[in-house]
């Protein structure tokens, strides 16, 4: 995976493929972006303070009223002083470098598990994988952005997968702290819902994950691995020395998945194997696999197409006889991205003989276009990879950061970050993405409540209730573990993040499209009560009436996905319910205790910056699924004011819960008994 003109396996294809093009931009639709037709589909020498003798704290996602404290030590032990001498608010918590990622370079380390936290309880620190946050993965095609019922199920026929492979100028940068730095610009990985598995990546040894990564992964559902690459055969020549040897290995290597809290392991042998050593090799893969199965919770292992069944070490960009032994032995492969069309044919010929299903094939695309397309077309390689059913293995997608270098003289160093290199990287990033995700299996949200407040685990400044925190911990940062739950979907031309007003965190969200209504979370979010509790924060910088602001809900029955409704969430002088489209208007009066979260605490009036809070009840008269999450803004042609939408809740509540709210605003809604629903079939 080295970045060498001159490396073998970068060598270009015998086959040129020819160019297919770019995905067709997005027709522009009606106001709430509808579909116009032909709908388908369903759906992280210890101190005292971190022994691992301490009950790690049990941490909520949201927090209702009356966990004030709980939400307290939430924000204590993901706030720190920055600097150089990085100082906690919490006096259990020290800044000692025991808190920063490192790999391990030999296996007198790997085995002594000689590592600076070693007596350090990373569970205090890293956020278990949360799986239940999101379900099996849909296919949007270019439906991606409209708030809109066309989605295909991912079944076994269909199924296509996508790792990440991170490898950024070597890695462990500024994201190797537990407290990370005041470089808010820096790489950032925002699109989880596409992503089945995280690899953190480097040429070291064993790499080992920054808890940064695991954190913002694990709460979006997507399981993270670590690296064990092999470049000096010496190190090799070690392991493969005995069965015992191996086994050895094999432990250590498990140890830490456990003590850091990752999931599994890139496997890339990148030396030529003694054929004498090739069984102990052989044994390596399998045992490996074995026992992160058994022993790490969601444990997978991935083997790198590299060394073949001689020893020989032999790039192969397929499939094939010469390495499928290892195929058979690990989890899935990842084939190097020097591959063509003749490739792919026979790796799909030799997964059917093999009885597997290509999804356990990961064909590589490298975003630096070495061997096949990259960068900005890159969509033409992965047109070709999912055209014949492979899962996709996406390498260094931090190049739409790192080139930033060399587009337009961009300073990517600064240790304190830039507003413009900032501004261009998440521009880019989201274009780039955007062009890719027709083609890619998006998991919706399913795990309520459901909170965000849009922080991409970065800001200029810390921001509490819509003002920004004056005092030492509100100075700009990048924590990848403050990150919050991102949208399903690419931004792109819809909206941007903003880092100059937020309601919570770090950023929220400018909206950019006054057009039409757009997709921000793909959910199904079952409301087997039929009472629905959404909230959520906004500002607008000319409320008048030419001004709107409207949260878009979709909704379907609970077992027929072949129906829908369309709730607008804004301002109204009342209620109004309709076939197909309902319009709600907020409650004056207030929740009762506990509905609301501490995050999003109701509010009539002004609230700092300008931001308001919002909260909509609504009970239907059966159970309800939310299907979409998007906005719909409006403002006049001559207007050039804006719109920021800051965090939102989403929750199913009891129906005793909606007797127990006096409001004349809350809305009932008769969605079976006036069969108000849209039929789409």
């Amino acid at each position: 995976m080295k970045r060498s003109a001159s490396n073998p396996k970068d060598a270009v294809p015998d086959k040129v493929p020819a160019n297919s093009g770019e995905v067709n931009n997005h027709t522009e639709q009606n106001d709430i972006g509808l579909d116009s037709g032909n709908n388908s589909g369903n759906s992280e020498t210890g101190c005292n303070q971190h022994s691992k003798e301490e009950e790690p704290p049990q941490i909520p996602a949201v927090v209702v009223d009356g966990e004030e404290e709980q939400e307290q030590k939430q924000e204590i032990l993901t706030s720190c002083v920055g600097g150089d001498q990085k100082v906690c608010l919490d006096a259990s918590t020290c800044g000692c470098p025991q808190l920063e990622a490192e790999a391990v370079l030999d296996n007198r380390q790997l085995l002594a598990f000689q590592v600076r936290s070693r007596d350090i309880d990373w569970r205090q620190y890293v956020q278990p994988l949360d799986t239940r946050i999101r379900s099996g993965g849909v296919y949007l095609d270019k439906q991606a952005d409209f708030v809109s019922n066309h989605r295909r199920a991912v079944d076994d026929q269909n199924r296509r997968e996508l790792l990440v492979c991170h490898d950024m100028m070597g890695n462990y940068l500024e994201d190797r702290h537990f407290h990370s730095s005041e470089k808010y610009d820096d790489y950032r990985f925002l699109h989880w819902s596409a992503v089945d598995y995280f690899c953190y990546f480097s040429h070291k040894y064993v790499t080992i994950p920054p808890s940064g990564w695991l954190n913002a992964a694990h709460r979006h559902g997507v399981p993270v691995l670590g690296t064990y690459i092999v470049e000096a055969d010496s190190l090799l020549v070690e392991v493969l020395a005995s069965e015992e040897s191996v086994d050895r290995t094999v432990a250590a290597l498990t140890r830490l998945c456990l003590h850091f809290g990752f999931e599994g392991w890139l496997v890339n042998v990148e030396v030529t194997v003694p054929q004498t050593s090739m069984p102990n090799l052989h044994r390596f893969v399998r045992e490996l696999r074995s026992a992160t199965e058994s022993q790490v919770p969601h444990g997978r292992v991935f083997w790198y197409d590299s060394v073949i069944e001689t020893g020989a070490l032999l790039w192969q960009n397929e499939l094939n006889a010469r390495n499928v032994d290892f195929f058979r032995i690990s989890d899935a492969m990842l084939i190097n991205y020097a591959w063509n069309d003749g490739h792919l044919e026979r790796s799909a010929s030799l997964a059917r003989q093999e009885g597997s299903p290509q999804h356990r094939v990961f064909m590589g695309l490298d975003v630096f276009g070495r061997s096949r397309k990259g960068g900005f077309q890159s969509l033409d390689t992965m047109e070709r990879i999912a055209q014949n059913g492979f899962s996709a293995g996406i390498f260094a997608p931090a190049w739409s950061f790192e080139t930033l270098r060399n587009w337009q003289g961009y300073d990517i160093s600064k240790a304190n970050g830039d507003e413009e290199v900032n501004a261009a990287f998440l521009s880019r990033n989201e274009s780039w993405w955007a062009r890719l995700w027709p083609l890619l299996a998006t998991h919706p949200y399913q795990a309520l409540p459901f909170y965000t407040d849009f922080c991409v685990g970065s800001g200029q400044a810390s921001f509490v209730r819509g003002s920004r925190d004056a005092s030492a911990t509100g100075r700009p940062f990048f924590n990848l573990s403050r990150q919050s739950l991102q949208p399903s979907v690419p931004l792109d031309k819809n909206a941007r993040h903003c880092f100059h007003t937020a309601f919570t965190g770090g950023s929220s969200l400018e909206v950019i499209n006054y057009e039409r209504a757009f997709r921000l979370f793909v959910t199904e979010f079952v409301l087997p009560r039929g009472v629905l509790l959404l909230g959520y924060a906004y500002r607008m910088d000319d409320a008048s009436r030419d001004h709107t602001f409207d949260v878009v809900v979709r909704l379907s029955p609970f077992q027929r996905h072949s129906q829908d409704l369309y709730l607008f969430c804004g301002s109204y002088n009342t209620n109004i319910v309709a076939p197909h489209l309902c319009y709600i208007s907020p409650m004056d009066d207030p929740l009762p205790s506990g509905l609301a979260p501490v995050q999003l605490r109701q509010s009539s009036g002004l609230l700092g910056d300008g931001w308001r809070v919002r909260y909509y009840l609504a009970r239907f008269d059966g159970p309800v699924v939310v299907k979409d999450i998007g906005l719909k803004c409006r403002r006049s042609l001559a207007s050039t004011s804006d719109a920021y939408l800051g965090a939102i809740y989403v929750q199913g509540l009891f129906q005793e819960d909606w007797m127990a709210t006096q409001s004349s605003q809350k809305a009932s809604i008769d969605v079976y008994g006036r069969q108000l629903w849209e039929n789409l079939t």
